[in-house]
Formats: C-alpha cells, sequence, structure tokens
C-alpha cells in the first residue's frame, strides 16, 4: 500500500479536483468538503502523480490540452473518496486475484492503491521511472485485461470511466475537445460529417473512445 506522506494534499489541490467533481455530479463544489474526506482517502504524492501520468495517457495532449494537463487526476482521488461509479461498494475479495489486500474494512477497494501495484507489475518495475513507450504498454496490457470478452467488473473500468467523466466535464473537454454551441439553433437530422470533426458536447458518451 502507498506510504501517505506527511506533506499531504493542499486546500488548492483539493477544490481543483473539487470543482470538476461538482460539475460531474450536477452540485455546487462548496458542497464537496475537504472534510468529508476519511484521511486514509487522502493520496500520496506519488499516487496524485502516477493518477496524472495515468491521465494523461488516457487523454493525451493534442490541439488541446490532455486530461493530466486540466486536472483530471486530483478529480478521480476525489470521485473515488466519494464513490462515484460505485467505487464505494463492496468487493468480493474472491472477484480478482490479490485484491483481499487492498480491500477498506467495508469491503471496498482502495483503487489507488490497486492501481499502482498494478501498473508496476506490467511495467516490469516502477511504473513511474519507466520511459514512455513502457508505460503505455503496460496501461494498454491493463486496459485489454479490463475489456476483454467475458470480463463485467474490473477496477480499471472505473478509474477509466473516472478519467473520461472528469475530462469531459471539464472547460477544456467540453468546450475545446468537443464542440460547444451555447445556445443550439434548429435542429438539423442529416449532417455531413468528417473524420475529423468533433463530437458534440452535449453527447460526448456518443464518443468512441478507442
Amino acid at each position: 500500500m502507498a506510504e501517505r506522506q506527511a506533506a499531504g494534499w493542499s486546500r488548492r489541490d483539493f477544490f481543483g479536483g473539487a470543482a470538476l467533481l461538482a460539475l460531474a455530479v450536477g452540485i455546487p463544489a462548496t458542497v464537496v468538503r475537504y472534510s468529508d474526506l476519511d484521511p486514509s482517502d487522502e493520496p500520496s504524492d506519488r499516487q496524485r502523480a502516477m493518477i496524472a501520468r495515468v491521465s494523461q495517457l488516457v487523454i493525451p495532449r493534442t490541439d488541446t490540452a490532455g486530461a493530466g494537463d486540466v486536472g483530471v487526476g486530483d478529480f478521480v482521488i476525489l470521485a473515488l473518496a466519494h464513490g462515484l461509479e460505485g467505487s464505494r461498494a463492496p468487493v468480493a475479495a474472491d472477484a480478482m486475484p490479490n485484491l483481499a489486500s487492498y480491500q477498506r474494512r467495508d469491503g471496498s477497494l482502495r483503487h489507488l492503491d490497486w492501481l499502482d501495484t498494478q501498473l508496476d507489475q506490467r511495467a516490469a518495475g516502477d511504473f513511474q521511472k519507466a520511459d514512455t513507450g513502457r508505460r503505455v504498454t503496460a496501461l494498454q496490457t491493463l486496459d485489454r485485461e479490463a475489456f476483454a470478452e467475458g470480463v463485467r467488473l474490473h477496477p480499471w473500468r472505473t478509474i477509466k470511466g473516472l478519467i473520461l467523466t472528469g475530462y469531459y466535464t471539464s472547460e477544456i473537454g467540453g468546450s475545446k475537445e468537443l464542440n460547444y454551441e451555447l445556445v443550439p439553433g434548429r435542429w438539423d437530422p442529416d449532417l455531413p460529417l468528417k473524420a475529423t470533426d468533433h463530437a458534440w458536447s452535449s453527447d460526448w458518451t456518443a464518443v468512441d473512445f478507442g
């Protein structure tokens, strides 16, 4: 389990993630309170760096900022702590190999601890010290396992879903990466579509994430 570092998580870090979390669940940011978090859910510096890098690999920088650039990693940390996507639901210890060591007393999973270990294993060393190629390969391997035929529940599915949610509810993701129309006009049922066209932020779930 990752060591909890004394430096902790600053309030500035927290409120950056809280703003995205509030957008995702449709509540004021002030409702997402720092004091509501279990101290054991406070991320270590290593975990914050890890989930930021993973977020950036899932949605890298192109002509717009990537997921890591816009603070999606901190959103994921908060979202997991608050149970989005069922992340605080009890998980059967035998659902996957070696899950028991990452479970809380209530049976829910410490996703960041689990992910850190899984990525290190697939990178054959420290994922965060690996070069970009090894990181990509390690994450692709985990992704294939999570979305393999017959697999219904997998921790990586939860984490990846939160990365996508955090990014596409951010200002960059919702209005720059996707097309955004503040005041929609008439309804056009059939419009020409080019391969380079961006999806609309009102229907970002229709995007093919690959």
